[in-house]
């Protein structure tokens, strides 16, 4: 059994009005040490079988078809044994 993390974030260059939200929200909690926020999504998907690169490329064609938008969102994928 194996487990993959991808995290999915919006591409640097795509404003992110959730993450500025929260960050406005910390300033005024006292957080004035927070310069910038950004959002993203999280999953954690448990294969049956190793943890080896034929794992990997799938879950990337897993990441660029359903969980991340290739036009907005960057996508990394990891590995956990």
């Amino acid at each position: 059994m194996a487990r993959v993390v991808v995290d999915v974030m919006l591409k640097p260059e795509i404003l992110d009005p959730q993450g500025q939200a929260v960050q406005g929200a910390l300033q005024r909690l006292g957080f004035d040490s927070v310069t910038a926020v950004r959002q993203g999504k999280h999953f954690e998907i448990d294969v049956s079988g190793p943890a080896d690169d034929v794992l990997r490329e799938r879950v990337e064609e897993i990441a660029s078809t359903l969980l991340a938008n290739g036009v907005i969102e960057d996508f990394a994928v990891r590995l956990e044994a």
